[in-house]
C-alpha cells in the first residue's frame, strides 16, 4: 500500500467541484482509496460563517458564564451559539464543550474550525459527509472516497485523523468469526477501518498550511473479511456517553 498527496490543489471556494480539481490532477485507479478533508469539504458547500450569523440565546451565555468560571478564559458568545446550533447533545460543559453533531459525530465544539477559515469566522463541517463523499466519488474515477477530519481521544494525548464520512467502502472491517494464531475464535473484533486510512492519510495531509488536503490510497487490499456499517457508537453500546450523562445530572 502507498498513499501520496494531490499537488498543487487552489484554495477552494464556495461551488468549486472537488471531484474536478482532483482528477485534473491525478490519474486515479478504481481501486484508490480517495481521502478528503472536511475543510475543504465544507468550504466548497459554502459551510463558512461569520461571528454575526449567529445571535447568542440565554442557553448560549450559560455555557459561557460555566466555561469562564472554569477555565479563567474569555469565550465568545457567538461561538458558543454557533456550536448549539450545530449540535444535537451537549455531553460535556467544561472545561469545554463536548458535543455530538446532526450526523453522528462526538467532538470538541461541534467540529468548528477557527483557522483554515480564510475569509470567515469560522469553518462548520460538511451537513452529511457521507453524502458528500458520495458526491465527490460520482466525479471520480476511484470507487472509495472517505471525508476526513481531525480529533482528540479519550486518555491520550494529541489529534489524530478519523472518518466523518464515507462512500463506497464499508467503515469497518469484521474479523468476528474468524480465529487467531491459535486458533480462538474472535468474538468482538470489528477494525475501523475508514479511521485508520483517514489517520494514514492525515500523515500526508498535515495539520498546518501545507496545502494538500487529498490523499490518494493505492494498493489498499480489504481481504477475505467482513464489513461493518457500525461507526458511530449508539448510545445504548456507549457506557461513556451514560456516566457523562449522568454525571451531569449530579
Amino acid at each position: 500500500m502507498e498513499l501520496f498527496a494531490v499537488p498543487d490543489l487552489p484554495e477552494v471556494r464556495p461551488g468549486h467541484d472537488l471531484a474536478a480539481l482532483i482528477r485534473e490532477r491525478v490519474d486515479l485507479r478504481p481501486d484508490d482509496v480517495v481521502c478528503v478533508a472536511s475543510t475543504v469539504v465544507s468550504k466548497a458547500e459554502g459551510r463558512a460563517a461569520d461571528r454575526l450569523d449567529f445571535s447568542p440565546g440565554p442557553r448560549a451565555r450559560e455555557l459561557v458564564a460555566a466555561l469562564e468560571a472554569e477555565t479563567g478564559e474569555e469565550t465568545p458568545p457567538w461561538f458558543v451559539q454557533a456550536v448549539l446550533e450545530e449540535s444535537v447533545e451537549i455531553l460535556l460543559e467544561t472545561p469545554f464543550l463536548l458535543t455530538e453533531t446532526r450526523f453522528g459525530h462526538i467532538g470538541v465544539n461541534a467540529g468548528i474550525d477557527r483557522s483554515n477559515a480564510s475569509d470567515a469566522d469560522l469553518l462548520l463541517l460538511p451537513k452529511r459527509p457521507s453524502e458528500s463523499a458520495a458526491r465527490i466519488r460520482e466525479g471520480l474515477p476511484a470507487d472509495r472516497v472517505i471525508v476526513t477530519d481531525t480529533c482528540g481521544r479519550p486518555f491520550r494525548h494529541g489529534q489524530r485523523g478519523v472518518a466523518i464520512g464515507w462512500d463506497g467502502l464499508s467503515p469497518g472491517r469484521d474479523w468476528r468469526g474468524e480465529t487467531d494464531r491459535d486458533g480462538r475464535e474472535l468474538g468482538v473484533t470489528v477494525e475501523s477501518v475508514a479511521d485508520e486510512l483517514a489517520a494514514a492519510a492525515n500523515l500526508l495531509a498535515g495539520e498546518g498550511d501545507g496545502g494538500t488536503p487529498v490523499v490518494v490510497v493505492r494498493d489498499f487490499e480489504w481481504g477475505d473479511h467482513g464489513e461493518s456499517d457500525a461507526h458511530f457508537r449508539e448510545v445504548e453500546t456507549d457506557v461513556v456517553r451514560r456516566a457523562l450523562r449522568a454525571w451531569s445530572k449530579e
